[in-house]
């Protein structure tokens, strides 16, 4: 035990000094960061614990719409948040101002709002350190970029695209991963003015450098990635003006006070990059935590291409938003069960960072209509969400049964409610009750003459003693005594079995030939509306 707790505070303060202004460190200690790294993996995700302010923000680009891998990076950050009394922010990277999407923007605000998850900050509802479109940005990432140019940190390029896609082509030739060779960094003071002098078109790039230092990632431990070896020094101004991600980024979470940086794993091999970039400017950077990708159930990457994957298509399907929350957290990892049915609530309070594992979470979407079927019926079973579900269900039935409904009491709240609770744990989502199957609960069904005379010739009677059973057991009908009672009139016809007994009644409670049970039917129809169905047996076939 004494040993842990020297390694734990070895650790955590290797770490602080890491944090806190990037000093160089001597070659023996960078053997002992080797050693750590491989010996010490549990002991370093243990002594990752949060302190201070929590500040954490997704930040998406609006070239596209919110689908289900960018909710999942936004809900752990919600989530992070929640937990620690922290802040959500919404930031929007729109500076790849070619493939802006008109109305993504927006769109992404509307889906973290439908999902249950909005942002404390975001371009919509503002806050203390926004604005939070990085395009009205702008200034503040030219006055970083001249800085580090200023310090030695960066350089103006003035290389053509006819050489850059040169360079491109040359190293694919042979083989190679394309990458600048930094001519422009070796340009004297004087060849600089004198190209900008003549207003050449040029971009910002940032000088990488040899001997990045590890960090320790929250999720996948002791990283270090030697970006100056595999890498051109990369554009962080570009010759529009507008920032590249890289500069962008680091700015916005330095001066947004951000504390840590959920983001995917696709850009733990940049944050080395990223990191330089903090220390060439002299600032501490957040915390960083990866987290493992999204991935379809047969482990292939999603991809925008997959129309089902976007949000609002899910929410157009009723696909109700704690379901999509909680089958995106089931299939991967940080919390302390994996049981379906979870709210957000119950995994604010189960999350746990260091459960987060570093393997893919495969994402099963045929499992979705279970999760949502357990979340409809949790609805149901609360009474204030029951009332929002009816008044829901309410305009669904008069926009698909308007011209058919012919008793008004189908829209009633009481009538409503009543086939929510019968039908809860059966139905997968709201729209289901509007389809052609549970027609029969808004439209009286039609039926012929035919159709009754193949099942009995004593339809009327059978008729007679449905009224009778009715009117014995008053208003209040429960779908077990109506079961048992059911089975006790078929035994009251003289030439029907009771098989085509139980048909007959679904013909006239339902025009259907499967559905719920003819009990059920009933309780959900109701005395008043039975009678009115079997009413018409009783009339003469011409009249019917």
């Amino acid at each position: 035990m004494l040993t842990c707790l020297k390694t734990c505070r070895r650790h955590f303060l290797l770490c602080r000094g890491l944090q806190r202004g990037f000093q160089s460190i001597t070659v023996v200690a960078r053997d002992k960061w080797a050693e750590l790294r491989l010996n010490t993996a549990a002991v370093d995700r243990c002594c990752s614990t949060v302190q201070g302010e929590v500040r954490v923000r997704f930040a998406p680009s609006p070239t596209g719409f919110l689908h289900l891998g960018g909710l999942r990076t936004a809900l752990y950050n919600y989530i992070f948040a929640k937990k620690y009394g922290g802040t959500f922010i919404l930031r929007l990277e729109d500076t790849d101002q070619n493939r802006l999407v008109p109305g993504a923007a927006e769109s992404i605000e509307d889906m973290l709002e439908w999902a249950g998850i909005p942002p404390d900050e975001s371009p919509r509802r503002g806050g203390p350190l926004g604005p939070y479109l990085q395009s009205q940005r702008l200034d503040l990432y030219s006055r970083i970029a001249r800085e580090l140019v200023e310090r030695g940190h960066g350089y103006y390029c003035f290389c053509s695209p006819q050489r850059l896609d040169l360079l491109k082509r040359e190293a694919l030739r042979a083989s190679q991963t394309p990458r600048y060779d930094n001519r422009c960094r070796h340009l004297r003071a004087d060849q600089v003015q004198e190209k900008l002098a003549q207003g050449a078109p040029h971009v910002i790039r940032f000088r990488l450098e040899a001997g990045v230092e590890p960090f320790q990632d929250l999720i996948f431990g002791w990283n270090r990635h030697e970006v100056a070896q595999v890498e051109g020094d990369p554009v962080v101004i570009k010759a529009d003006g507008f920032p590249t991600y890289h500069l962008a980024n680091i700015v916005d979470d330095h001066y947004m006070n951000i504390s840590h940086v959920l983001r995917g794993s696709e850009w733990l091999i940049s944050t080395s990059k990223h990191l330089l970039m903090y220390r060439a400017l002299g600032w501490q950077p957040p915390t960083f935590g990866h987290l493992p990708l999204l991935m379809n159930s047969d482990g292939s990457k999603l991809s925008k291409r997959q129309r089902d994957i976007f949000i609002e298509n899910f929410c157009r399907e009723g696909v109700l938003p704690e379901a999509l929350l909680d089958i995106t957290t089931n299939c991967g990892s940080g919390f302390t069960t994996s049981r379906m049915g979870r709210v957000l609530a119950e995994l604010i309070s189960e999350f746990n960072l260091s459960k987060i594992t570093t393997h893919s979470a495969l994402l099963d979407l045929e499992k979705l209509p279970e999760f949502n079927r357990i979340h409809l019926q949790q609805r149901i079973e609360d009474e204030q969400k029951c009332h929002v579900l009816i008044k829901e269900l309410q305009q669904q039935i008069q926009q698909v049964y308007a011209a058919e409904i012919q008793d008004q009491e189908v829209l009633v709240d009481d009538y409503i409610r009543r086939v929510l609770h019968l039908r809860k744990g059966h139905i997968t989502s709201l729209k289901e009750l509007v389809s052609p199957t549970y027609s029969y609960l808004w439209v009286r069904p039609s039926f012929s003459d035919q159709q009754v005379a193949l099942l009995t010739k004593e339809a009327p009677r059978i008729a007679s003693l449905v009224l009778r059973l009715i009117e014995e057991r008053g208003e209040e009908l429960s779908v077990d005594r109506l079961s048992k009672d059911l089975k006790s009139l078929t035994k009251q016809t003289k030439a029907t079995k009771h098989r085509e007994v139980m048909k007959l009644l679904r013909l006239v409670l339902s025009g259907l030939q499967q559905g719920p049970s003819v009990a059920e039917m009933m309780v959900s129809l109701g005395p008043a509306e039975i009678r009115h169905r079997f009413q018409k047996l009783l009339l003469p076939p011409d009249t019917s």
